[in-house]
């Protein structure tokens, strides 16, 4: 018995030692601030946006100019009959300015700002996308330290109660009212509970090493609620339409319908005709290598282009594109139905894990009541060993029970949040600069200069 005492020290000893800072207590708003402002996939989703609106850019250079310096330097050198008559070297320069603009493209330029344009914003409600993954897994791993820690006391108290009942048997034993099946049936108890403890102090490392990947930090005696209530829609029917208008997967799917008809509209502008101006002006070298003749010229003309047949691929690429867009919108309902679905499921959940909270607590209090008299009829003789030991196992499966489906609530609760679009920075009210590229995309949409950075 002093072994497996030693040894529920110890492994209470690890757990203490995966979590430092007991002394300081840590929200699951704190988590979740900390979560925000850190956590690298938040962090890469944000510059996701940035970088998809330099789309926009890109696509906007199709109707301004293009200007370029050109310059030229020939140097000939000559051998034989031909040096003799016309010199063994000569040599040429030229300096310039190169200059075209698209005047007309069929409208293909504009197809491609608005692809471009539905792109960010698809990128953003992946962004948003990602804030409630992360969120919803910072609340699972919060609530499942949470649980465990009280999972590995539950447990530890359990272990010595029937390290109690194992003596207590002995202790009969000797004195000749017990058996020797009594102290095997409390040794048998005993070794089942140590092994359950030791489950439960692995789960508990496991759910602290969850909570650091996505927190960024060990978790530090969680305790408090989340008063979510506010928060959660009154019905099904209002989740329901919450859901349709908030959700950000929902939401991006019906931004990707928008990029595929951009699309279509960037390959129908491939049947039409094109027209572009054309200019250069000659500063230096103008007229060859005759270093006599000066000055300068300059050039412009029009050029027009009208496709007549491109091999198939002009017809190709409209159809690609209409089957593309028709595609997007069977997406946008699969994941209209994938959400519903969503939504549904953890409303249910929510509202069975409250029953399951409210029976457990009925549970915890007869089962309490119902060990203390086994264990009072076992002392005067009406009940055996073994008969305490199954009551004291019931009552730990009910206090397990009631653990698990408080956890579980909770996550439950959050998960509605996140089905009905309102697990973000701020409907939860978090004291945190919200990760927005808005004033990135309005700087992308006004920039006119090769500027290497905008910030």
């Amino acid at each position: 018995m002093r072994y497996f005492t030693a040894l529920r020290a110890g492994a209470l000893a690890a757990v203490v030692a995966l979590a430092p800072g007991f002394a300081h207590a840590e929200s699951l708003r704190q988590a979740l601030e900390q979560a925000y402002t850190n956590n690298p996939s938040i962090l890469s989703a944000l510059l996701n946006v940035k970088a998809t609106a330099e789309n926009i850019a890109l696509a906007k250079a199709g109707m301004r100019p293009n200007v370029a310096l050109s310059g030229k330097v020939n140097k000939v050198i000559q051998t034989g009959d031909v040096a003799a008559i016309g010199g063994d070297e000569s040599s040429s320069y030229s300096l310039g300015l190169n200059l075209s603009q698209n005047l007309f493209d069929s409208f293909k330029t504009d197809a491609n700002i608005e692809q471009a344009r539905a792109l960010t914003e698809l990128s953003k409600y992946s962004l948003d996308s990602a804030v409630q993954n992360i969120m919803l897994a910072v609340v699972q791993a919060y609530y499942n330290v949470q649980r465990d820690t009280q999972l590995v006391q539950l447990r530890s108290d359990n272990l010595g109660f029937f390290d109690a009942q194992l003596k207590s048997a002995e202790d009969r034993l000797e004195l000749g009212e017990g058996t020797k099946i009594e102290v095997s049936q409390a040794r048998a108890r005993q070794a089942q509970a140590v092994a359950s403890y030791k489950t439960a102090v692995a789960q508990l490392q496991t759910s602290q090493a969850s909570y650091e990947r996505y927190v960024g930090v060990k978790p530090r005696n969680l305790s408090g609620e989340f008063d979510v209530t506010p928060l959660l829609p009154r019905s099904i029917e209002a989740a329901m339409d919450l859901a349709d208008a908030n959700n950000p997967a929902l939401l991006a799917a019906r931004a990707q319908i928008r990029v595929a008809q951009a699309g279509v509209d960037a390959a129908n502008s491939a049947f039409g005709p094109s027209l572009s101006l054309i200019g250069n002006i000659c500063a230096v070298g103008c007229f060859g290598g005759d270093s006599s003749v000066t000055g300068q010229s300059a050039a412009v003309s029009l050029q027009l282009s009208v496709p007549i047949y491109g091999g198939g691929a002009l017809g190709a690429s409209v159809r690609k594109a209409s089957l593309q867009q028709s595609k997007t919108e069977a997406d946008a309902l699969a994941a209209r139905d994938q959400i519903h679905e969503a939504v549904i499921s953890s409303w249910s959940s929510l509202q069975n894990v409250t029953s399951q909270i409210q029976s457990a607590e009925s549970g915890v209090a007869a089962g309490q009541a119902a060990l203390e008299g086994v264990i009072e009829e076992r002392d005067v003789g009406q009940k055996t060993t073994l008969d305490v030991l199954n009551a004291q196992a019931e009552v730990t499966s009910s206090r397990e029970g009631l653990i698990s489906a408080r956890s579980s609530r909770m996550v439950a609760a959050f998960s509605v949040l996140s089905a009905v679009g309102r697990l973000n920075a701020v409907e939860l009210g978090l004291s945190v600069q919200v990760h927005s590229a808005d004033g990135y995309i309005a700087k992308v949409e006004d920039v006119w200069a090769e500027l290497r950075t905008l910030e």
